[in-house]
């Protein structure tokens, strides 16, 4: 048995101890994360975009009737995280009293408890002998919902009017009769109208999946899955204010940047973190971070939220079973107008880049705290790529691409090459699939060597990847990081080289992207992004010689 698992047993006395069984609470437990990982390979299996289907990029939760979440498929942790405040609005909007069998809801605004205009959710109350039981949510990155530019990701966008459709709490089904006047909007306000359904019509499968399997749930332990559930919630929310209590009280501070906002691109943009550990919570203020700016990379606070949530369960261990009771001991403060509470209508379609940025600063305040659990700097960076125009037949496609950087060191390991490392947890598209669908060739896609920080342990390493146009024009839009804010090392270990990007026209031109950019690539031209890795851990002159040995073999360094 595990120490969490120990601590548990001897020390945590529930007021429902004396009516249920260890065992069949440990077996309910891991049949809802399966139920979430079902939905999610459901989602992933049935849709219709490359971005889903092959980024994975889309994410599955179930929730308590209060909007607490019960257990999580593994997926993305921006996604999971910002499941709980649209789950909390459409609880608002449509009381769960008023709910019937065969309902759906939907949102993407993220000015009514959304994140971004592409992530649209589906959200399906699930029901046992006509009750209202929990509810199955899906929450999918699509791949175009209108705006400036395809994959409405504009790095350039000054407000939300420019990036897409927006949607408020609305019904997506009512008693099994859908909502054709949202649908024909929806279809109407997109470039891909047959890929947004076909991803729609898997976000509902994926929910029809959860709620038959939470009946089949009910049908074993009835009404005691309630008190089952509660039980969970409990165990994990003392768990963690028990982790908590074992980090010295105090108030810890960072400050880390980003490149730009995508329209002044030579201003960098400051997010400073105060993590203040207390009887057993984590109070996260963000009071120093750079007013909100221009261009797309504000975060509306429901981001804010996903960053804290991902940096707890980073610091306090993974044996404790994640679910909301795990979240209960943060709370946060938040400045209005600021890059990561923004006032309406600011734009916030490139808010990941914000989200990555606030969970590395808020690890860094306790990296001095918790070295043996924390890494140094990681890249993180999750480059995003998108490519829109025309087939040789005359088809229109959009095709976003995502790569990522190293993850930084660690004071007993290298990093890890080519990884998601903080809140994002997506994949990039095979040139497999990439080269079949689109007028697009993929050169090399490699390795970066000596992109991560050098030290007694080095960062892990970024990757090289190089796109040839076949068929232009293409209109891109280009999302980078750490072209000049590197991944620092730690412990006298080094910073990370930076992020590069550029463009080699047909006639030779080579054009340097400043880390965003919105252009048009001809025929001929080709695009290579180089990624940048994560910082080093320790002086380098205490690496182990064989290891840089190793190193050279395998053309890292």
């Amino acid at each position: 048995m595990n120490t969490v698992a120990r601590s548990y047993s001897s020390e945590y006395r529930s007021r429902r101890a004396s009516t249920l069984d260890p065992i069949t609470i440990d077996v309910v437990r891991h049949k809802l994360d399966g139920i979430a990982n079902e939905m999610q390979a459901t989602v992933l299996r049935s849709s219709f975009s490359v971005i889903v289907k092959e980024g994975m990029d889309a994410s599955s939760s179930l929730f308590t009737l209060s909007g607490e979440t019960i257990s999580q498929g593994m997926s993305i942790p921006i996604h999971l995280s910002t499941l709980i405040p649209i789950v909390e609005k459409i609880i608002e909007v449509f009381p769960v009293e008023t709910m019937r069998e065969g309902d759906l809801y939907t949102l993407n605004d993220p000015y009514h408890g959304g994140t971004h205009l592409p992530d649209i959710a589906v959200v399906m109350p699930c029901f046992f002998d006509g009750k209202p039981i929990a509810l199955a949510a899906v929450l999918t990155h699509h791949q175009d919902v209108g705006g400036m530019s395809p994959g409405s990701l504009p790095t350039n966008a000054t407000e939300i009017f420019q990036e897409g459709l927006r949607i408020p709490p609305l019904k997506l089904r009512d008693g099994g009769v859908f909502n054709d006047t949202l649908l024909a909007m929806i279809k109407l306000n997109t470039r891909l109208p047959d890929t947004i359904m076909g991803d729609l019509n898997a976000q509902i499968a994926a929910c029809n999946v959860g709620a038959m399997r939470m009946q089949d749930l009910w049908r074993v332990y009835g009404e005691k899955t309630h008190e089952i559930i509660d039980e969970l919630l409990d165990r994990s929310e003392f768990l963690t204010r028990k982790a908590l209590s074992e980090i010295p009280e105090g108030s810890y501070n960072h400050v880390g940047y980003m490149d730009n906002d995508g329209v002044k691109l030579d201003e960098r943009m400051r997010f400073e973190t105060t993590v203040t550990i207390r009887d057993g919570s984590m109070h996260v203020d963000f009071t120093g971070t750079s007013p909100q700016v221009a261009g797309p990379f504000n975060c509306v606070p429901s981001g804010a939220l996903a960053a804290a949530c991902y940096a707890i369960r980073i610091f306090t261990g993974p044996d404790i079973p994640t679910n909301g009771g795990c979240f209960r001991p943060i709370s946060m403060h938040i400045p209005e107008g600021t890059v990561m509470n923004p006032l309406f209508p600011a734009p916030v379609n490139a808010r990941s880049s914000a989200i990555m940025r606030s969970a590395t600063t808020i690890l860094g305040a306790l990296r001095d705290t918790l070295p043996t659990r924390l890494s140094a700097d990681p890249g993180s960076q999750s480059v995003i790529i998108a490519f829109g125009g025309q087939r040789t037949d005359g088809s229109r496609f959009v095709m976003t691409d995502l790569l990522v950087a190293g993850s930084g060191a660690c004071h007993d390991m290298d990093g890890v090459d080519v990884i998601a490392s903080d809140v994002g947890n997506s994949t990039n598209v095979p040139v497999e699939t990439i080269e079949p669908e689109f007028p697009i060739r993929i050169l090399q896609y490699r390795l970066r060597e000596g992109s991560g920080g050098a030290g007694r342990f080095r960062g892990g390493l970024g990757c090289i990847r190089e796109y040839e146009i076949l068929k232009g024009p293409i209109r891109l839009s280009h999302r980078g990081e750490r072209v000049y804010c590197v991944a620092e090392g730690y412990d006298g270990g080094g910073s990370a080289p930076p992020h590069e990007t550029e463009i080699v026209r047909s006639d030779g031109r080579r054009e340097f992207v400043p880390s965003k950019l919105e252009t048009i690539l001809g025929t001929g031209d080709r695009m290579i992004v180089r990624t940048c890795g994560g910082g080093g851990w320790g002086p380098p002159e205490e690496r182990d010689p064989a290891r840089i040995q190793e190193d050279l073999k395998n053309q890292k360094i």
